[in-house]
């Protein structure tokens, strides 16, 4: 048996979230398949008619946006492209990591192979360039409205024609300097080529899916606390063992790993009839989520192999395009910034019960018998604020008016701005996670249970960082080690082999990167 070679051919059909780790990671070098090419180049060869019969070009012999009925004579056109692209150079703020800006060339280019945007060949051919090189543009996240991320992707662009800044081999330059170091040349931007490289939403549905991806996992940590939680509180298992029965597909499966996840573990009871909501609507509260997050992430990979491009080739003529409106992917994102809320306060009130001393004979803010301490009423605080905060985040943004261009332009979906709340809530129930492990352990503790499996996986990590506690401590920096390790892709790793949800966790490429190369392997092994 051998692997694979370390390479993926790009062919027009949407990308998976294994695709997008290994592209991202700069793992693997994306590829154009012929077929795509092909149907590259016919497109080109409709625009280029188009352009000789004397047909105005919306972007390619024309101005744009407010500037649509200005025509440029075949002398102009190539410093209109030029400066078309460098034009749009103007985001601004902290830079995308590597793998969204490395994705976000892979899905350009994946786009443009469909045959429907009417690039040069040469246009592949230079974004392919920079990913194989390494060369890979600096890319601030300020200056997209969702409607075309012209200020996002005009900064990979810009790059294209040898100005602005990129990395490479770690170093942050000018992009001339790169390319020096790189030996590596400036494309030139034909007629279509600078607008193709600007007026699609590749960096937004990059970003989009590396946070839904985060996500994803950020949630599977906070159900393990969550089951972690329940068992320190004595709760009942028999609501996950009905909802297996009575509730939706996903809530039946959350309910099947609660259930799974525990049985190891010699489960306390304590109810009496039965366990307030946040323990008995586990199942229900993050069946809803995961049922979210995944649809948002197949809308996503969509995305990746569609061309939102304006204008289009199809039926042998090029047409103007509403395609660049990315509305469909920013909803079900708004969906998934509630679904973030309803998720922080389940694990919220759960940190409540912990600490209220109602349950099990625990003690008021878990301060053991005998001792003077405050104890973690602090703590719960925080947990509060927490998900004040994620709550915060979650009105939608995207039907707010906005009017641009003279007029021209006056529908946006706002998804880099959803994207970037969504990462930022995405953060924080990282910590809300930590917080609940923390808790959860120290009234294991008091209480002298042995949890077993998952919950011992996420008691030890715990306890690796902060001590049982007896005497009021600061404790901000154990709780964020514990958010940290918890965190990790390789305690998700773990805590999937321990207890998967396969076709949650497969879906997501969650886990390691050697997780995912592993499963590919075993999908794509030849004998």
């Amino acid at each position: 048996m051998e692997r694979q070679k370390a390479g993926i051919e790009l062919t027009g059909q949407p990308l998976g979230f294994s695709d997008l780790v290994r592209i991202g990671a700069g793992v693997v070098m994306p590829s154009a398949s012929e077929s795509g090419l092909v149907r590259v180049r016919a497109a080109r060869e409709v625009l280029e008619s188009t352009i000789e019969s004397g047909m105005p070009v919306y972007g390619s012999t024309t101005g744009v946006g407010a500037m649509k009925d200005v025509e440029w004579s075949p002398e102009d056109l190539d410093t209109f492209n030029l400066g078309l692209v460098r034009a749009h150079h103007f985001g601004t703020g902290a830079p995308f990591s590597m793998s969204v800006v490395r994705n976000a060339m892979a899905i350009r280019v994946n786009t443009a192979l469909t045959g429907r945007v009417g690039c040069s060949p040469e246009l592949i051919d230079a974004y392919l360039q920079l990913l194989h090189a390494d060369v890979i543009p600096v890319v601030r996240r300020t200056g997209s409205i969702g409607c075309a991320d012209i200020g996002l992707m005009g900064q990979i662009g810009a790059v294209l024609t040898g100005v602005g800044e990129a990395v490479y081999h770690g170093r942050r330059m000018q992009a001339a300097d790169a390319f020096a170091a790189a030996d590596i040349r400036p494309v030139r931007m034909l007629p279509r080529d600078s607008l193709a490289s600007l007026s699609v939403n590749a960096v937004s549905f990059s970003a989009a899916a590396e946070t839904t991806r985060n996500a994803a996992s950020s949630i599977r940590v906070l159900l393990a606390t969550g089951m972690m939680a329940a068992g320190a509180l004595g709760a009942s298992r028999d609501p996950w063992h009905a909802v297996r029965h009575v509730g939706t597909a996903r809530e039946a499966l959350i309910g099947s790993w609660l259930c799974n996840a525990s049985e190891e573990w010699p489960w306390p009871v304590a109810t009496h009839v039965q366990d307030p909501l946040s323990l008995r609507m586990i199942g229900q509260v993050f069946g809803a989520v995961i049922e979210n997050l995944l649809a948002a992430g197949h809308k996503i990979l969509a995305a990746t192999g569609r061309s939102d491009d304006n204008p289009v080739i199809v039926d042998g003529r090029v047409m103007t395009s509403g395609g660049s409106l990315p509305l469909d992917v920013t909803i079900l994102l708004e969906a998934a910034v509630i679904c973030m809320a309803h998720a922080a306060r389940n694990a919220f009130n759960r940190c409540v019960l912990l600490g209220n001393g109602q349950r099990r004979g625990l003690p008021v803010n878990l301060v053991p018998e005998g001792k003077i301490a405050t104890g973690f009423g602090p703590i719960i605080k925080l947990a509060g604020e927490i998900f004040s905060r994620v709550l915060s985040m979650s009105n939608p943004v995207s039907a707010q008016s906005l009017v641009v261009a003279a007029g021209m332009e006056d529908e946006a979906a706002f998804l880099p701005l959803v994207i970037e709340r969504f990462d930022r809530q995405m953060r924080a129930l990282k910590r809300l996670a930590a917080l609940e492990a923390l808790l959860s352990a120290q009234a294991i503790d008091i209480l002298g249970d042995k949890p077993e499996g998952v919950a011992r996986m996420l008691y030890d990590v715990v306890r690796k960082h902060a001590d049982f506690y007896v005497v009021d401590r600061p404790l901000s920096a154990e709780v964020e080690a514990i958010e940290e390790e918890l965190g990790s892709e390789a305690f998700v790793s773990e805590m999937i082999a321990q207890a998967p949800i396969l076709a949650y966790d497969d879906f997501f490429a969650l886990g390691s990167l050697e997780r995912v190369e592993e499963r590919l392997y075993r999908d794509t092994v030849v004998i």
